[in-house]
């Protein structure tokens, strides 16, 4: 009986001694700031096209101009002038491929056929040695469709040929024996208009073996080719598509050379 008073007494002792500490304060923190945040390491935005502080334009191709060359064009008196008023002087008709016929002092060419073509020669002119310009105007035209002059034409397979297109390219051609040659491919000039409706004065001079082409007073080639030596001057139009390619032809000089 005594030991179990004993025992009480002292648990009793024990909750007492405890209940007089001093309390001491637990801070809490939330769980969010005890853990820290996984650090990111933060990427360079990529910038397509940077600003600058004047606008800088781009860069112009250097194909699309053709480097002009300085050279002496020696001829001398006019030879002849056609204002195309008298039909007697031109091939004029309508033909498979199109119509060929005189307007307002100058030579309409209209080729109405897919990839059609259409020439007319100048009638009774034989020219061997000679500065020729010519003035070209297409009214319908464009891409790769294709105009300009012939000279020294002795025959459907003899003669040669400067052509210029509606998207601002020229070219030389031979014809010979019937066997197609380009001493000049085709080649970009910023000297042509592109499209239509333009014009363009196209110029040869032609003295013997060596020939010079020019448009609009700018030169473009030379070359020495003896094979013809002498012939007729005409016109052409090509349709390089389906759809239909006109171009008119006028104020035509010839000036013998010096």
């Amino acid at each position: 009986m005594n030991r179990i008073i004993l025992i009480i007494l002292g648990f009793n002792l024990i909750l007492t001694t405890v209940a007089c500490l001093p309390l001491i304060k637990v801070e809490t923190q939330p769980l969010n700031s005890v853990i820290p945040a996984a650090s990111k390491t933060p990427q360079p935005t990529k910038v397509w096209f940077p600003p600058t502080p004047t606008n800088t334009p781009l860069p112009a191709s250097s194909k699309l101009i053709t480097p002009t060359a300085e050279t002496a064009l020696n001829y001398g008196s006019r030879l002849f002038s056609d204002d195309f008023s008298d039909p007697a002087n031109w091939e004029l008709g309508t033909f498979a491929d199109g119509i060929i016929a005189l307007g307002n002092n100058e030579l309409s060419l209209a080729v109405k056929k897919e990839r059609g073509y259409l020439f007319s020669l100048r009638e009774q002119t034989n020219l061997s040695n000679f500065y020729m310009e010519i003035t070209a105007r297409p009214g319908i035209c464009r891409g790769e469709d294709e105009y300009g002059f012939l000279f020294r034409f002795t025959s459907p397979g003899d003669f040669y040929r400067f052509s210029i297109t509606c998207d601002g390219k020229y070219r030389i051609d031979r014809l010979y024996e019937g066997q197609a040659s380009s001493p000049q491919p085709f080649t970009i000039s910023g000297a042509i208009p592109p499209g239509a409706p333009s014009d363009s004065r196209l110029a040869v001079l032609a003295n013997g073996k060596e020939m010079q082409f020019l448009i609009n007073n700018e030169f473009l080639y030379s070359m020495m080719d003896p094979t013809l030596s002498n012939g007729s001057i005409g016109v052409f139009v090509r349709a390089a598509g389906e759809n239909e390619t006109t171009v008119s032809f006028s104020e035509l000089d010839i000036y013998e050379i010096d």
